[in-house]
């Protein structure tokens, strides 16, 4: 019994013994890092300083000054880094000048060292190192050293240009894709046999009409390539995006929309000026490079009625990817598309016998296209309708308007419906039939939607769900479900007030719309902003919310953990004149769009939506990840979570 309280009392001394060691210690460090961008490290090096002591600063007061700490880097591990930069932050410096005039910076209680460390490395990898802290108790100036070794995540920027090609690639492949469909239109697929056969027969010899007609055919990508770079180089690279995402030009998109459709109903041919395929004709049979560059021109000339429906809309989406150079890639991938059939058959002439002779059955692919642009047409409108607020085109009155179209087009593929340039149709060819069905079943698809139903693959299209009055699915958001919504009663905060009459968010979510309201709410809360930058004409980000935000999970941690701010890069609303200012260009900020816009073109030097950006009660960013348009719940949960702990370990 004796022997095993002696060994109790043992181990109690011991425990006390470390537990001493423990407090005694002046100064306990925590070492984390994060990657910022492909070859640039944050390091920070947080102090907890004990009662008694004082850690001095890194920063000299004068170029002789030995009274410093440091932060020395193993430079033999790889990969091989060195130290940027060092900016001190969250400690109280205090000026101490001792007996023989020195000036000591010292810090007391806690402080934390955040250094900028340049890296190459293409993977995670670890950093190592070690703080050589020197101490000032009392009379006396002891040094302790800790080693630190952290490990570092592949940098977050090439995750962003990754994603970048990603969205480069798919508008590569879509734009392909409807330069390939392009080629059925009845503009262009007569020709194509025609123009093949003559640059076979006028050449000396094979070779040569092969050479020809790919030389036809890069003309073919010149033509719609060289104006879209052309555009974008004296306009700048957000011209294009400005452009789509204007309600003027929505509504000019709108009226051309319309004249096509009805031209490909067969009310009257929509053509450009004969002058010009007649000018660019005669230089064709000039012969030579030059000549056939024209001959291109002149094909581009005269499919314009069936391909310039096709561009305008290729150019509306690619130019709001957030990529600048995604208009350039798109035209690329549309021009290749259609020109890639009068190489192919050049190099194999014998496919030419396998093509389908002409018939009615391209004035039946051109009708068809008909209903197509009557629909894209309804979604431009939909996009000013937003804009103003006008509300005629509210989420089911939009729905009814493409189910009507959608059924009128199988009724036309099915034979029952018949305009005034359509041959008899004695039978339902097989592919016509599928078509037919294809446009049955998306009409019955839509149906669902008029009570509400999500429709997620049409989330970039249609309206928002929040413009529609009766919105079955919406309940189980507002019935037994609590919401965020801060008031006056429950938490001292003031809820949104500013153009709450105009903006909505969708799943019973509360947001502000305007920066300083939801500032002021999140000081009172102590909650994080998210910053949801946002659209009224913005398809990814109707996307995002039907895809993304409404998963239980991601629901849940907006309305819990943070104070959502909604800012509209497209709100017409005028602000009042004692608001409006001219910004650091010299451009007039006259509208609440124009205000959200300038503030994150200034402040995070992008104009792309949607746009998430998490900010601290100081207005500083929780994170330097410009987080967009992406479909992985998983990822935008652990991106919430991040900025939410980082938050959290604030002060």
């Amino acid at each position: 019994m004796k022997r095993h309280i002696a060994l109790l009392l043992a181990i109690a001394m011991i425990v006390c013994k470390i537990s001493t060691a423990q407090d005694a210690k002046p100064v306990q460090f925590n070492f984390t890092a994060k990657a910022i961008n492909d070859s640039t490290v944050q390091l920070t090096v947080a102090a907890k300083i004990s009662k008694g002591s004082q850690l001095f600063s890194t920063k000299k007061s004068s170029d002789d000054d030995a009274f410093v700490s440091a932060l020395m880097l193993d430079t033999t591990a790889k990969p091989l880094t060195t130290i940027k930069d060092t900016i001190i932050e969250n400690g109280a410096l205090q000026l101490v000048k001792s007996t023989d005039s020195t000036v000591y910076k010292l810090y007391s209680d806690s402080v934390s060292f955040t250094y900028l460390v340049h890296v190459k490395a293409d993977s995670a990898f670890t950093l190592k190192g070690a703080f050589a802290a020197l101490l000032k108790k009392g009379e006396e100036f002891p040094s302790e050293e800790e080693k630190f070794s952290v490990t570092i995540e592949a940098s977050t920027v090439k995750t962003d240009v990754a994603k970048k090609d990603d969205t480069l690639l798919s508008v590569f492949l879509l734009c392909f894709a409807t330069g390939l469909f392009a080629i059925i239109t009845p503009c262009v697929f007569p020709l194509i046999p025609v123009t093949v056969s003559f640059f076979l027969k006028r050449s000396g010899s094979r070779q040569a009409g092969v050479r020809n007609a790919v030389i036809y055919s890069l003309s073919i990508i010149a033509i719609y390539t060289v104006p879209t770079i052309l555009i974008t180089l004296v306009f700048g690279d957000k011209a294009l995006y400005a452009i789509s995402t204007s309600a003027i030009s929505n509504l000019l998109f709108f009226a051309i929309f319309i004249v096509f459709a009805v031209s490909f109903f067969g009310a009257f041919e929509l053509t450009l000026p004969n002058s010009w395929a007649n000018k660019a004709d005669q230089q064709a049979g000039k012969g030579g490079i030059l000549g056939i560059f024209f001959m291109a021109l002149t094909l581009v000339i005269v499919s314009f009625s069936c391909t310039g429906p096709l561009v305008g809309t290729l150019l509306g989406q690619t130019s709001t990817k957030g990529v600048s150079i995604a208009p350039i890639i798109g035209m690329f991938g549309f021009g290749l598309g259609l020109a890639l059939p009068f190489s192919l058959f050049a190099f194999f002439p014998s496919m030419l016998q396998s093509l389908p002779k002409s018939g009615g059955w391209l004035n039946s692919v051109k009708v068809t296209f008909g209903f197509i642009e009557l629909a894209l047409a309804m979604k431009f409108l939909s996009n000013v309708d937003l804009i103003y607020h006008w509300h005629l085109l509210n989420r089911d009155v939009f729905l009814v308007i493409w189910i009507v179209v959608f059924v009128l087009m199988g009724l036309y593929l099915l034979g029952k419906l018949k305009f005034s340039h359509d041959s008899d149709l004695k039978f339902i060819s097989v592919p016509r039939l599928f078509f037919g069905i294809a446009a049955f079943s998306f009409a019955l698809y839509m149906v669902p939607g008029l009570w509400g139903a999500p429709l997620k693959p049409l989330s970039g299209f249609i309206p928002p769900a929040t413009t529609q009055d009766f919105n079955l699915d919406n309940l189980k958001y507002t019935i037994g479900s609590s919401t965020s919504a801060p008031t006056a009663t429950n938490t001292g905060a003031n809820p949104p007030k500013k153009y709450t009459e105009k903006l909505h968010v969708p799943f019973g979510l509360t947001a502000y719309f305007d920066l300083e309201e939801g500032m002021a709410a999140a000081k009172i809360l102590h909650k994080p902003l998210m910053l949801d930058f946002t659209g009224h004409s913005c398809a990814n980000c109707r996307k995002m919310e039907e895809e993304v935000w409404s998963n239980p999970d991601v629901l849940k941690r907006i309305k819990e953990n943070f104070v959502l701010v909604s800012l509209y890069v497209d709100e017409s609303t005028e602000l009042p004149a004692a608001e409006q200012y001219t910004n650091k260009k010299g451009e007039k900020i006259v509208t609440v769009g124009d205000k959200n816009l300038d503030y994150e073109i200034a402040k995070f030097n992008l104009n792309a939506q949607p746009l998430y950006m998490f900010l601290d009660l100081n207005g500083n960013p929780l994170s330097d990840k410009k987080y967009g348009y992406d479909a992985d719940v998983q990822k935008f949960i652990n991106h919430l979570d991040a900025v939410k702990a980082a938050f959290d370990k604030q002060p």
